[in-house]
Parts: C-alpha cells; sequence; structure tokens
C-alpha cells in the first residue's frame, strides 16, 4: 500500500493573530453611566483636582492598523520531498501490479502439478478415458427435458454404459447377446433362490424393456459390475427402487457374495448428481471372501445397478468415481 501525504495546500491556515504594537481592548469594568476620563485625577478633600507630580506625560494616540508598514503575504512551497515520495510509491505500485498480474497469468496457464505446493497426490482414482454422452435421435428431448414427462431416455441404452478404465481387463460374461444381456443373467446375482424369484417377478410386472451391461478387473483385483434396467417410465423405475428394492438403510435383496449390508456414510453428500436418486451400500464386517460395495440409482426411466468387490478391501474412492460418473452419463 503506498504512503498517504497530506498536500501542503491542504492544510487548514492558522487564524491571523493580532500585530504586534497593535492595542487590544479591554472590556468596560465601570458600572453603567457617564463615562470615565482616564486622564482625570480623582477628587480629593475640596473636590479640587491635585495634578501629580510624579505623572509621566502622555503618550501619544497610537497610529491606525492602515498607517502601519504591511508585509507583503509569505508564499507557501509545496514540500519536494513529499512530492518526491508519493511518486516513488505510484511507481512502486504500478510495478507491482504489472508483476503481480504477470503472475496470476502464469498460473492459470499451467497445470496444477507446475505450481509448487499444489500437486495433486494420487488418490487411488481410475484413469477413465474421456466420457461423453451419446447424442440423442433428432428432435428427441433429454431424460429430464421439461417437455419429456416420462422421462425417458432416448439414447441408445448400451451406449450409456460408464466405458472401463485404463488397464482393466473387460468381463466378456456381461456383454451379453449384441449388447443386451438376458433378465435370467441379471437375476442369477442375487444370492438367495427366494430373492431371485421375487426379482424376476417383480421385472416382469413393472414391465422391464431392457438389460445393458458391462464388467472389468483392474490390475489391483477390483471387480466392477454395471447393470442399466430400462422400464416405460420414470415413474415406474421410481417406484420400484424406493418402494422394493433399495431401502433407506439397506437394499431390500442381497448380492452374491454381500449377505450382510448397510448405508455407506462415509459416501460424501456433495457428490451428489441432479436428478438422480441413490442409494449406496458397503458390506457390513466381518467380510465374507471379498469386500462388497453397492449402490443403486433411479434416472429417469433407468434403474443402474453398481457393484464393486475386491479380496480384503474395497477401496472407496473408485466406487465412488464410478458411481458418479455413471450418474452424470444418465442425467
Amino acid at each position: 500500500m503506498s504512503e498517504q501525504t497530506t498536500p501542503v495546500d491542504d492544510v487548514n491556515p492558522v487564524e491571523d493573530a493580532a500585530p504586534v504594537g497593535e492595542t487590544v481592548a479591554a472590556e468596560d469594568t465601570a458600572p453603567t453611566g457617564a463615562p470615565i476620563s482616564v486622564g482625570d485625577p480623582a477628587p480629593v478633600g475640596d473636590g479640587h483636582p491635585v495634578e501629580d507630580p510624579s505623572a509621566a506625560p502622555p503618550l501619544p494616540p497610537a497610529p491606525p492598523l492602515s498607517a502601519l508598514p504591511q508585509e507583503p503575504p509569505v508564499k507557501v512551497r509545496k514540500d519536494r520531498r513529499v512530492l518526491r515520495a508519493v511518486l516513488r510509491w505510484t511507481a512502486a505500485a504500478v510495478v507491482f501490479a504489472a508483476v503481480g498480474s504477470a503472475a496470476a497469468y502464469g498460473i492459470t496457464g499451467m497445470e496444477r502439478t507446475d505450481v509448487p505446493g499444489l500437486e495433486t497426490k494420487a488418490d487411488g482414482r481410475w484413469d477413465y478415458p474421456t466420457i461423453v454422452k451419446p447424442p440423442l435421435p433428432s428432435g428427441s428431448p433429454g431424460p429430464f427435458a421439461e417437455s419429456n414427462k416420462a422421462g425417458v431416455h432416448s439414447a441408445d441404452l448400451r451406449k450409456l454404459l460408464l466405458p472401463a478404465p485404463k488397464g482393466a481387463k473387460a468381463d466378456p460374461a456381461l456383454r451379453g447377446e449384441d449388447g443386451w444381456l438376458a433378465k435370467k443373467s441379471f437375476v442369477a446375482q442375487y444370492a438367495e433362490k427366494t430373492d431371485r424369484d421375487t426379482i424376476g417377478q417383480l421385472l416382469t410386472d413393472y414391465a422391464l424393456r431392457h438389460v445393458a451391461a458391462r464388467g472389468w478387473t483392474t490390475a489391483d483385483g477390483t471387480h466392477t459390475q454395471i447393470y442399466l434396467l430400462q422400464f416405460d417410465t420414470a415413474a415406474v423405475a421410481e417406484d420400484l427402487v424406493t418402494n422394493k428394492v433399495a431401502y433407506y438403510d439397506s437394499p431390500q435383496y442381497a448380492f452374491r457374495g454381500a449377505e450382510l449390508t448397510e448405508r455407506d456414510e462415509a459416501f460424501p453428500e456433495r457428490a451428489a448428481v441432479d436428478q438422480i436418486t441413490r442409494y449406496v451400500y458397503t458390506e457390513s464386517k466381518p467380510y465374507g471372501a471379498e469386500h462388497v460395495r453397492e449402490a443403486y440409482l433411479s434416472a429417469g426411466d433407468v434403474v443402474a445397478l453398481v457393484v464393486q468387490s475386491r479380496k480384503g478391501s474395497a477401496r472407496a474412492i473408485p466406487f465412488q468415481q464410478t458411481v458418479v460418473l455413471q450418474s452424470q452419463l444418465l442425467g
């Protein structure tokens, strides 16, 4: 910040003092009445005036102010040191502003890892390829457009599946025929026979249209399965998820390898995606052969199920990343 200086011209002028030699009249202290002559002697005895031999002769009257010689007014000069200081600070401020702007421009043009102290260390996220939503058929609205009352996804459901991350090995069993997975193959993923029977009947009752699926295994041994189930309308899909399949604390039907599950309290709320209803669970301890994480998503006319499992412990970050990216593809 530049130093503030007060210009000399702005200083309030001091009021003029009385000129030396000018007589300042004192207030009269005599009572109201006839004026008292300062030169008259005080009456003594019989009232005859007595002259004071020691009295000095009276002083001549003071000349009027206009008769006194007038000195020319003093012309105040601005302090050049103040001006020089102001100029120095102004120049410094300009230089600092220019340097700061250049530094800001340089930082915005750099990668985050190039800025000292701002490097983002690896947090376990997978390296997914660039993800692009498939184009909609000409004239078709998006699933959450105001004109799309049924919430229908017009894009090919198979193209709404999240691609596998780089380096992952695809699971051919989930490819199905021509990219469509048979309903019985999906139902077979549930642990109990009675649950499989119930799920199969529910999918029939709710008029399931298609199932698209994809799976892969990464180098650290994490298995991922994604299922997309499409119905006629968003209302049908939402009712199936919220009233029949996914409850707040745990799913109604246990997936293979995760007989006991609970709500995943560690899943960040800020990772929510607009228009997507999400139910996220994790297997309760002690884990079985693998730790299982799963999430049900309701997105328009589509119900998605994302499952990840890994021996020992399924890591939270890749699971969260996968759920969010799949949600964004459906949004």
